[in-house]
């Protein structure tokens, strides 16, 4: 069911909504949260579907707000749906003039009591997203820096202006990435020297994952250019070798480790509905997305030469590992020789008692005979 509604105010919009249910046949709202889009008019229809395909997991009361500040007089059309398809409600509001200035004036009736709100700005989002007005309702606030040119991200601001519950797709787009190389080092753990992280020029997810990499491991990050799409690399310099997760195609990651055979794994690019429903699955504060964009700041101040890995670390500490290895492979082969060089005076000891034994018994067997010989003649 859609309702138009023209020049209407929220109290309308939230009795629209209500007659809605109603004539669906579900009074009752079964939804767990509201989810508030801040969109431009170009990118809503992309912005509501994934919300509404979100819905399909986190059934939610969308609304979509599409700002439109000028001279003209203040007005609010909105755009009621319920049904068709949809798993909870949505709602397209468009506001005017100076009423675009004040979106929470609007909002805020619209929210559902009691129940979490997640902030979404698909292009981009404001400098510090806890300071903006729609920004103070929500629990959790999700940005999108690769939505937006890299040089107007500023990751300082967003560091000092970090509050609980504010995360970024840039950075949910990393949840395999990371979940792989932690799971690498948990079955093979070993001493890392340096790490380097592959990706397309001007890519903020490289950006996060080389910061991530640096404030959890303490080794210098270095970041190369690829083809892309997206990170198409991400390897740790270990004294055995490489661990390295490189997807050069966007769909089928290969899993390196020392010593082990070479496996596929799925890693495909994620579309925007599911990185959505990962963020709504999980509203508490993200700690260690606040220490990586601490560390990023931290990178952006560092000279070039600090952020490269030295030969070193790459080619030589491999030799170092292997003569280690020869040296434990030496001590097992002489251990190995030694018990050889024991076996066969046991051998020899042991055949001499069975000789013995066998002695004795022949002995004891023909005075037993000698006897009974002597007492038949008897």
């Amino acid at each position: 069911m859609i309702i138009d509604l023209t020049d209407t105010t929220s109290s309308e919009i939230a009795s629209a909504l209500l007659r809605a249910r109603r004539n669906a046949g579900s009074p009752a709202m079964g939804m767990v949260g509201t989810i508030v889009v801040v969109v431009d008019e170009a990118s809503h229809h992309d912005a509501m579907k994934a919300a509404n395909e979100a819905g399909r997991e986190h059934p939610s009361r969308v609304l979509v707000a599409i700002l439109r500040p000028g001279k003209g007089a203040p007005g609010l059309d909105a755009e009621v749906r319920v049904g068709e398809g949809i798993p909870g409600e949505a709602v397209l509001l468009r506001l005017h003039g100076e009423l675009a200035k004040v979106p929470e004036s609007v909002i805020t009736p619209l929210l559902l009591p009691d129940s979490p709100v997640i902030v979404w700005w698909p292009g981009g989002g404001p400098r510090i997203p806890a300071e903006d007005p729609l920004g103070k309702l929500g629990r959790r606030r999700v940005t999108d820096a690769a939505a937006t040119r890299r040089a107007s991200v500023d990751y300082s601001a967003r560091a000092e202006g970090y509050a609980p519950g504010d995360t970024d797709f840039a950075w949910t787009r990393l949840t395999p990435w990371r979940a792989l190389m932690a799971a690498a080092l948990d079955q093979y753990p070993t001493r890392v020297t340096g790490a380097e992280v592959s990706a397309a020029r001007g890519n903020p997810s490289a950006d996060l994952m080389a910061a991530w990499l640096q404030s959890r491991l303490k080794v210098p990050v270095e970041q190369r250019t690829s083809r892309g799409p997206g990170v198409t690399a991400v390897r740790l310099f270990t004294p055995s070798g490489p661990i390295a997760l490189t997807r050069p195609d966007g769909a089928v990651a290969t899993f390196s480790v020392p010593g082990q055979p070479d496996r596929p794994v799925a890693l495909k690019r994620r579309t925007t509905s599911e990185l959505l429903s990962e963020e709504l699955r999980r509203l508490d504060p993200d700690d260690v997305y606040a220490k990586t964009l601490a560390c990023m700041v931290e990178r952006d101040s560092m000279p070039a030469e600090q952020k490269k890995v030295t030969e070193t670390a790459r080619k030589s500490e491999p030799v170092k590992a292997s003569a280690a290895a020869k040296k434990v492979v030496a001590e097992k082969v002489a251990d190995r020789k030694v018990v050889a060089q024991k076996a066969p005076a046991k051998k020899t000891a042991a055949k001499k008692t069975a000789a013995t034994k066998t002695a004795a018994k022949k002995s004891a067997t023909k005075k037993t005979a000698a006897k009974k010989v002597a007492g038949s003649k008897r």
